[in-house]
């Protein structure tokens, strides 16, 4: 069995589930208190810990982290509902509430950074920051030859390492199957966002990705001119390298550190209200 070795430090402080919109959510917290805490969250059938294991220690080693896993991930249940990222947005945003968090900033991997641009149009006064990686808004914007492949993705063709940390923490391991079918359906079904509803997004946004990701360096390029007060990073390798993703870890690279110091230079000060 594949396996992710994460950072030993890479331990919260506090876990715990939550229930919002009834949805009994699983989360974590990690590091020092006070500021503007940091929200996290995890790419599309991945854990806190694939995703986000080897940077979490030093994303959290100043400031408040939390991290969650959405509907149908990790240690969160599923409904009987479809995916969506409007929906994990809202989730999102009634952890924070529930938490007594009035505004965070808020960074998001791969689905999980759709769900992040979609809590700052829906609920803009949550989100100070924001910080994306590996994201979308137009399915041709996606590289050639994705989309057949996610018409033919089953749980078997998983990355080994997320399918262990999906049977491993689930509450329903048998139930992969309708993890990746709600994945893709999801994603094949997915409307265009209109130019408009991404321009609206006045906090600050750090926009990164890898030259070789998901979505081409043109539509990368392309979203990052949308935001009125965006900034842009694009770094060697493939989806999620630069974070030390688990399916695209490099054991030793220095990429995360890089990636945890531009995003701690972004976010600046958790005190800082700018």
């Amino acid at each position: 069995m594949q396996t992710f070795a994460a950072s030993p430090d890479s331990l919260p402080i506090k876990s715990g589930y939550a229930t919002v919109n009834g949805l009994r959510m699983y989360y974590e917290i990690y590091g020092a208190d006070g500021g503007v805490p940091l929200l996290i969250l995890p790419g599309g059938g991945s854990t806190i810990q694939t995703t986000y294991g080897v940077i979490l220690p030093m994303l959290s080693a100043h400031r408040r982290v939390i991290a969650l896993e959405p509907q149908g991930h990790g240690h969160t249940a599923d409904r009987y509902t479809p995916f969506s990222f409007e929906q994990d947005a809202d989730d999102a945003a009634a952890l924070l509430s529930q938490l007594g968090i009035a505004q965070a900033d808020v960074m998001g991997f791969s689905n999980g950074g759709n769900a992040a641009m979609q809590l700052a149009v829906r609920h803009p006064a949550k989100v100070r920051r924001l910080v994306l990686c590996s994201v979308f808004y137009k399915k041709e914007g996606w590289v050639p030859g994705l989309e057949a492949m996610f018409r033919k993705a089953d749980a078997a063709g998983m990355p080994p390492v997320l399918r262990n940390a999906y049977t491993s923490t689930s509450p329903h391991p048998q139930k992969i199957d309708t993890l990746v079918s709600k994945l893709m359906g999801r994603l094949l079904t997915f409307r265009d966002w209109p130019d408009s509803m991404l321009q609206g997004i006045q906090q600050p946004v750090l926009l990164m990705a890898g030259n070789q990701d998901v979505a081409t360096l043109a539509h990368t390029m392309a979203l990052y001119q949308l935001f009125p007060m965006g900034q842009l990073a694009i770094f060697p390798g493939g989806h999620g390298a630069y974070l030390g993703e688990a399916a695209a870890w490099v054991p030793g690279s220095k990429a995360p550190a890089g990636t945890a110091a531009m995003v701690a230079e972004f976010l600046g000060s958790s005190n800082s209200g700018k």
